[in-house]
C-alpha cells in the first residue's frame, strides 16, 4: 500500500481577444485584438483572465494480485476573474462598435452616406485600439461630478470545493473482475463583480443605466474601488455518484458492462436585492435536484495478435450543465421551465491492426445528445419588440457521427509515415424551442410583454450543420529519428467543412413578423430567405507544422530541447464564428445586407500565423 499527497497552485494570467466580422477583418486584419490600448507608456488589455486556484489532494492505493483499491481526497478553493470595460450613460468605448465603422452610414435608415462611411473608415485605421485616456478624460469631465461613466472591473468567481472518490476491484479468477466505487463533491461557488478601477472617477453609480433601477435595494449607491456591486450570489451544487462494472475475458473474446447511478442538486442563493425582481433575487431559490444513471457496455474479439475488432456502446441520462439551469442568475433565482436530464446514447465500432511495419485503427461512430438547453444574452431587434433579452433554447437535440482512420508505416527504425483521417457530420436533430425573457422594469421602456418573458415557438433548426470544427480533416506526416538522440518531423493538414454557429432566433416564426404591424412580412421569397439564412462552410485550410529536437544524457541528467513551428507558411484561415443576433427580423436582417457591408454580420475568429513553441528542459 502506499500514500501520498500533492500540493500545487493553478496561476495563470493571459489576455483574451474578439471575434471581429469581415468588415473589421479588412480594415484592421486578422491580427486586430480591440481589447487593447496604449495608456502613456504601457500597453493594456481591458480582457484579462486571472486564475488563482491551489489544490491538495490526498491519495491511498493498495494493490495485491487479487486487489486493488483507490481512494481519494482534494480539496480546491481560490478566484477566476474576467476583466472588461463597463460603460453607463456614456458611448460604447469599442473601437469597433458598429457606429465607429463605415457600415453605419452605409446602412443608414435615410441613405447611403459614402462621405461619412469613408471619414469613418479613415478614423479607423487611423486609431483603432481602445483609447485609455479618452475613457479617463470623460470621467474627470466636470459633467460627471465624480460619477463613472467608466469602469474597468471584474467579473469573479470565488469556489470552494471538495470532493472524494473510492475505487475498488476485485479479482475473482479466471479472468474476471469486479469494479465499483463512488464519489462526491461539494462546490460553493460566490459569483460577483468588483470594481478595479474607477479610471479618474471619484465613484461609481450601481444603478442598471437602461431602467435606471437599483442593482443593491439594501446596499450604498455610491461604489469606489475593490467593492462589489452589479450582482453577488452564490451557487451551491453537490453530486454522489455510484458505479459498478464487470470485466471478463474468454480466448479471444473481451468484455464489460457498467452502470452508474448519481444525483446532483443546485441552489442560487442572492446576495442583492435587485430592484428589477425584488421578489425573486434575494435569499435562496428552489432546490433543484436530479437524479441520473447510465449503462455502458463493450466487447471486443482478437482474430488475431495482430487483428481485433471492438464495439462500445452506451446511454447516459445526467443533468445539464449549470450554465444552462438558471436563466439569469446575476438579477434572480429564475430556472429554466421544466428543466430536465440531457440523454446521450452512443456506439461505436473499430477494428484495430498491428502488423510489423505497418499498424493502424478504423472507427465508425454515432452519438445522439437529446434534451440539451442552451442560454444566450443579447440584444434583438425583433417582431414582437426590441429589448436585450436572454434567450432560451431548450429541447436541443445534436447528432454526431463520422468514420475516423489512422494508420503508420515504418519502412526502417528512423523513418515513420503516418496518416489520420476523419469524416464527420454534426448536425442539429431536432426543431427546439425558444423562449426569451427580458427586464420590464423603467417606465420608459415599451415592453414587449408585460410578464418580462415571450414563447417564440419552434425554431427551424434540424439537419442544419452544427459548429464542431471541420467535419473534413486529413494530416499527412514524416519523422525521422537518428540513432544519435534527434529528430525532425513534419505534417500536412487540411481541414474542411466548418460551419459558424447559428442564431437559433433568426429560424423561429417570430423572425417573419413585421414589428411595425405585428403580422407577417407580404410576399416573403422563400429562395431568398434561405440564401440570408444559408450556411456557407468556412474556407478549405491547409496548414504545414514542423518539430525538431534533441535530447543528451550528462552525467546523471537528461536535458532536451523541443522546437515547434505551426502554421510554417503563415497560412490566413478563419477557425470558427458565431451568427449575430441582433437583426431578429427579416426585414431588419435585408436593410443589414443591402449595402454589402453589414453592421451586424458574421463574427469569426482567425488562426494563428505562424507560431513557434520552444521548450528546454533538464531532469535530474
Amino acid at each position: 500500500s502506499s500514500a501520498f499527497i500533492t500540493a500545487f497552485l493553478a496561476s495563470n494570467i493571459r489576455g483574451s481577444s474578439s471575434a471581429i466580422t469581415r468588415e473589421v477583418y479588412e480594415l484592421a486584419g486578422r491580427k486586430y485584438n480591440p481589447y487593447w490600448g496604449d495608456q502613456q507608456d504601457l500597453k493594456r488589455n481591458s480582457r484579462l483572465r486571472d486564475i488563482q486556484e491551489p489544490v491538495v489532494m490526498l491519495n491511498y492505493q493498495l494493490r495485491n494480485p487479487h486487489l486493488f483499491i483507490e481512494a481519494g481526497l482534494s480539496f480546491q478553493w481560490g478566484s477566476q476573474t474576467r476583466t472588461r470595460v463597463g460603460y453607463y450613460n456614456a458611448p460604447n468605448p469599442n473601437p469597433d462598435y458598429y457606429r465607429n465603422l463605415p457600415s453605419y452610414y452605409i446602412n443608414s435608415p435615410i441613405g447611403a452616406n459614402l462621405m461619412g462611411a469613408e471619414a469613418s473608415g479613415i478614423a479607423f485605421v487611423d486609431d483603432p485600439q481602445l483609447n485609455w485616456l479618452q475613457l479617463i478624460r470623460a470621467n474627470k469631465a466636470s459633467v460627471s461630478a465624480g460619477r463613472a461613466s467608466y469602469i474597468l472591473y471584474g467579473d469573479v468567481l470565488e469556489e470552494r470545493s471538495i470532493r472524494g472518490n473510492f475505487n475498488t476491484s476485485i479479482s475473482l479468477g479466471n479472468n474476471v473482475y469486479i469494479d465499483g466505487g463512488c464519489s462526491g463533491f461539494y462546490s460553493s461557488g460566490h459569483y460577483f463583480s468588483s470594481i478595479r478601477d474607477l479610471l479618474g472617477a471619484e465613484y461609481h453609480s450601481d444603478i442598471e443605466p437602461f431602467s435606471g433601477t437599483l442593482n443593491d435595494m439594501n446596499g450604498a449607491t455610491s461604489k469606489t474601488e475593490n467593492e462589489v456591486f452589479g450582482y453577488s450570489y452564490d451557487i451551491l451544487s453537490h453530486q454522489i455518484k455510484m458505479f459498478a462494472q464487470l470485466r471478463l475475458a474468454r480466448g479471444p473474446w473481451r468484455g464489460f458492462l457498467s452502470g452508474t447511478y448519481s444525483n446532483d442538486f443546485f441552489q442560487r442563493e442572492g446576495h442583492f436585492q435587485n430592484e428589477r425582481f425584488p421578489d425573486n433575487s434575494l435569499g435562496r431559490g428552489n432546490e433543484i435536484k436530479f437524479t441520473g444513471y447510465g449503462i455502458k457496455g463493450g466487447v471486443s474479439f482478437e482474430f488475431t495478435k495482430r487483428h481485433r475488432i471492438e464495439s462500445n456502446a452506451m446511454y447516459v441520462c445526467r443533468p445539464p450543465a449549470q450554465s444552462g439551469i438558471f436563466i439569469n442568475p446575476r438579477d434572480n433565482n429564475l430556472v429554466v421551465p421544466d428543466i430536465q436530464n440531457e440523454k446521450i446514447s452512443s456506439v461505436d465500432v473499430s477494428y484495430i491492426f498491428r502488423l510489423p511495419y505497418l499498424r493502424g485503427r478504423v472507427t465508425a461512430y454515432y452519438t445522439r445528445f437529446q434534451d440539451l438547453t442552451e442560454i444566450n444574452f443579447f440584444f434583438v431587434d425583433s417582431g414582437i419588440g426590441s429589448d436585450f433579452v436572454q434567450q432560451t433554447t431548450s429541447g436541443l437535440d445534436h447528432l454526431h457521427k463520422g468514420l475516423e482512420t489512422g494508420i503508420s508505416f515504418s519502412p526502417s527504425s528512423t523513418i515513420t509515415l503516418s496518416a489520420a483521417t476523419s469524416i464527420s457530420r454534426y448536425l442539429y436533430a431536432s426543431d427546439p424551442n425558444v423562449s426569451i425573457n427580458f427586464d420590464t422594469a423603467g417606465s420608459q421602456q415599451e415592453l414587449i410583454n408585460p410578464e418580462g418573458k415571450a414563447d417564440l415557438g419552434i425554431s427551424k433548426l434540424k439537419d442544419l450543420k452544427l459548429s464542431r470544427g471541420p467535419s473534413q480533416a486529413i494530416s499527412i506526416g514524416i519523422e525521422y529519428r537518428h540513432p544519435k538522440y534527434w529528430w525532425i518531423s513534419t505534417t500536412l493538414n487540411r481541414l474542411a467543412e466548418n460551419y459558424i454557429k447559428l442564431a437559433p432566433i433568426t429560424r423561429t416564426q417570430s423572425f417573419k413578423i413585421d414589428p411595425e404591424t405585428g403580422n407577417e412580412y407580404p410576399n416573403i421569397d422563400k429562395d431568398h430567405l434561405g440564401r440570408l439564412l444559408g450556411q456557407i462552410p468556412l474556407e478549405e485550410v491547409y496548414l504545414l507544422n514542423l518539430s525538431t529536437g534533441k535530447s543528451w544524457i550528462l552525467g546523471k541528467k537528461y536535458c532536451s530541447v523541443f522546437l515547434n513551428i505551426t502554421n510554417l507558411f503563415d497560412a490566413v484561415y478563419r477557425s470558427g464564428g458565431f451568427d449575430q443576433s441582433r437583426n431578429g427580423t427579416y426585414g431588419a436582417l435585408l436593410r443589414d445586407r443591402q449595402g454589402g457591408k453589414p453592421s451586424f454580420g458574421p463574427k469569426y475568429w482567425y488562426g494563428f500565423g505562424r507560431t513557434f513553441f520552444l521548450n528546454l528542459s533538464v531532469s535530474f
